[in-house]
């Protein structure tokens, strides 16, 4: 029982690992389109846009292959346009606008906050057990509360530098004549934070009620982009804007729409239908050491130690969480156990022979 507990967690595991280090290159290519003049909106339109014209095809076959379908009210369709505003048109917007201000070493570290913030909102709406007698919950807690200060240290502290490329120097002296606001984006993004905390919760619960992976993707990422492209259209004037230069901003797009709308979505969507929306958020802390290395070698991102300091501290709080979160399906491991019906059986015969 124990064997297949653990090989049943082996597949969500793997694939959440995979969905950590796509969306690093996802976020360094996006960074590096916006450093040379991309609209931080437009890019966002563009491949959420095209990553729905790659997810059509397939849609149309799920539903053709499929002889019973679950009923679409419309209640469901609203619900799918509230999970496009909150996971696409407010999140990856306020995502990119904070990396745009700052870097994605800060963003996937403020990226820890996810757990922190998906269960404090499981606990209220009932997803997670929280009881403070048991020592899982207990490290969740103090989990919590550390990975948020840690996130505090990184906004409110830069510190000095420790380290950036050697081989880019030109631009670094780019990027100090930008002034890019840290503390405006370090609170940016942790609003990006927030916000996909509220989507992942929203998404499990329809998910559970609705249980078709691929339309919930679909129609979340359609309405998604409509209302991205409305909010874009309003709030950029300029038509040159939407111009799309070949090179590392047509790169990124693709490489956005491929990984981060279709195979992110879906896998995500997957991964919070089998495990819930705490187990997805507990991934975020993997994408820091990653972020920093590609920040490094490909944007010329400077290290600074603020960023170690607030990072170890998240990191800690994180693993705490993840000790509490290990603990707990333990616990459920050996109930199932205890609970199969070998056991009485097993019982019995030791009380006759007795």
């Amino acid at each position: 029982m124990r064997l297949q507990f653990c090989m049943k967690n082996a597949l969500p595991f793997a694939v959440m690992i995979m969905l950590e280090c796509g969306d690093v290159c996802a976020m360094t290519l996006g960074k590096a389109a916006l450093n040379i003049g991309m609209n931080n909106l437009v890019f966002v339109v563009y491949y959420n846009a095209l990553g729905t014209l790659i997810l059509l095809p397939f849609f149309i076959f799920h539903r053709l292959s499929r002889s019973q379908q679950p009923p679409l009210s419309f209640s469901l369709l609203c619900r799918f346009s509230l999970l496009g505003l909150l996971g696409i048109c407010l999140a990856q917007i306020c995502g990119y606008t904070g990396i745009n201000y700052s870097s994605p070493t800060l963003a996937s570290a403020m990226g820890n906050l996810l757990p922190a913030f998906t269960f404090l909102l499981a606990i209220i709406f009932r997803m997670e057990k929280f009881d403070l007698r048991r020592p899982s919950s207990q490290a969740k807690s103090v989990g919590t509360i550390v990975a948020v200060s840690g996130a505090f240290v990184m906004i409110l502290y830069r510190g000095p530098l420790i380290t950036t490329s050697a081989s880019n120097l030109h631009h670094r002296l780019l990027l100090s004549q930008q002034q890019s606001n840290w503390v405006l984006g370090g609170l940016v993004l942790g609003t990006a934070c927030f916000v996909t905390s509220i989507w992942s919760i929203a998404q499990a619960a329809t998910v559970k009620e609705y249980p078709d992976e691929m339309t919930v993707v679909f129609f979340y990422c359609f309405f998604g982009s409509i209302q991205c492209a409305i909010f874009t259209l309003i709030a950029e004037r300029n038509p040159t804007a939407w111009t799309l230069q070949p090179g590392i901003e047509m790169i990124a797009v693709v490489f956005s729409a491929i990984h981060s709308t279709v195979f992110r979505s879906v896998a995500l969507t997957w991964c919070l239908h089998k495990k819930g929306p705490v187990y997805v958020a507990m991934f975020k802390p993997t994408q820091m050491v990653i972020a920093v290395v590609f920040g490094l070698i490909f944007l010329g991102d400077a290290l600074y130690l603020g960023s170690v300091i607030g990072g170890t501290i998240i990191a800690f709080g994180f693993y705490t969480m993840m000790w509490g979160k290990a603990k707990e399906e333990d616990n459920v491991c050996i109930t199932l156990e205890s609970s199969t019906p070998n056991t009485p059986l097993l019982q019995n015969n030791v009380g006759q022979e007795k």
